[in-house]
């Protein structure tokens, strides 16, 4: 995904905790008791027991293009790529994919299969079942986001010509039903970036991304109880333009109504210089103005107990000195004092803006970024199944 060309190709002017009682650690703690899906209480979420529980993860792309699986399965295995996020500290996955991707007769490519070879004949949805049961055995926790309706390109909604708003709805009813019982997915993004016209509140059936992701989310609350509803935010909302899904500001005054309240989070993206010039990385308080920038945007909602917030991408290249390392470091310092959990942008080095944790060979850790996400790490919730 890379985000600058797109963009600039699109002329946008402006775009935009452990469990319990454990503290953090950037060790590698012994695994908790298996929890579930958590629910939201205030601006935190619990599990079963009542303990807190933080996602800090990581995405891991492919699902959503045309190659229908995860990407660099090309250079390694599937299972010896989770085993790597897991041992890098993660302990859940955001998983991108498209909705043509539920369509008959679509098959993953770009797979070795001499080191893949139990993925030979399976379909890119059968091949997310493997993922997830294989991230379920290593403790991490998958939400799954639904990143584009088609493998070419995102949307600013979401419905185009070519998936409708039923189908979006009908699909994630879909997946709901088919992991009900599979405990290693804990919820659905519904939508991922609702930009350009996407509008919040304002009742207009076209635009009102708040009335949309109440409609899918009951759907799938009605099929899944269990799991959680991640929204995101717009782009826009009263003239305020920030990046693509990181406006929450409309959700004090017109909040998600769910059928289970509980199970709302809320998501934020951001990103740096790097990705996009914002006004804010100009001024002359930079970087001390960051943190009033993301309390207005995103992190009111947690810190005066409304609703979690996940922020489900941040990312970028730098962790030195630049701006753009700067406002990554202080960001994850900003996640770690206020316990908000996050998933990096990207465990992929083919994200065009960003780069990813492992660098270009698809075996090699870019040490410097992992150092940095290691001081907020939260601890694996615990294995699932056999192995």
């Amino acid at each position: 995904m890379d985000r600058r060309t797109f963009l600039r190709l699109l002329g946008s002017a402006a775009l935009g905790s452990a469990c319990g009682q454990q503290a953090l650690t950037t060790g590698h703690p012994t695994p908790a008791a298996p929890t579930g899906a958590p629910r939201a209480v205030g601006g935190r979420l619990l599990d079963a027991a009542g303990r807190r529980v933080t996602l800090t993860g990581v995405n891991w792309f492919g699902f959503e293009t045309s190659v229908f699986a995860p990407h660099g399965l090309w250079s390694r295995g599937w299972q010896d790529m989770l085993d790597q996020i897991a041992g890098s500290g993660f302990n859940a996955i955001r998983l991108p994919f498209s909705n043509q991707l539920l369509d008959p007769g679509t098959v993953p490519t770009s797979i070795d299969l001499n080191k893949n070879p139990d993925l030979r004949g399976l379909t890119g949805l059968q091949v997310m079942d493997k993922v997830i049961e294989g991230a379920g055995r290593r403790g991490l926790r998958v939400l799954l986001d639904r990143h584009r309706p088609t493998a070419d390109v995102q949307s600013e909604l979401w419905y185009t010509d070519r998936i409708s708003e039923q189908r979006w709805v009908d699909d994630w009813v879909l997946l709901a039903n088919r992991y009900r019982n599979q405990e290693a997915v804990i919820g659905a993004d519904l939508h991922n970036e609702p930009h350009g016209p996407a509008s919040w509140g304002d009742g207009n059936p076209k635009t009102d991304w708040r009335l949309a992701a109440e409609q899918a989310g009951n759907a799938v609350l009605a099929a899944n109880p269990d799991w959680l509803i991640v929204v995101e935010g717009i782009e826009r909302y009263a003239g305020d333009a920030y990046w693509w899904g990181g406006n929450l500001r409309g959700a004090r005054a017109a909040p998600v109504r769910l059928s289970r309240p509980e199970k709302l989070v809320y998501s934020a993206h951001d990103y740096g210089p790097e990705v996009y010039a914002q006004p804010w990385f100009a001024d002359p308080g930079f970087p001390r103005n960051l943190e009033e920038v993301w309390r207005q945007h995103w992190a009111y909602l947690p810190a005066e107990g409304i609703a979690p917030v996940l922020l489900g991408e941040f990312g970028g290249r730098s962790v030195g000195s630049d701006p753009e390392g700067v406002w990554q470091r202080t960001l994850v310092g900003f996640l770690k004092a206020n316990q908000v959990g996050y998933a990096y942008w990207a465990w992929n080095p083919d994200s065009g803006d960003t780069g990813g944790i492992l660098k270009d060979d698809w075996q090699t850790l870019d040490r410097a970024k992992l150092d940095l996400l290691a001081t907020y790490q939260a601890p694996p919730l615990g294995r699932l199944g056999a192995g």
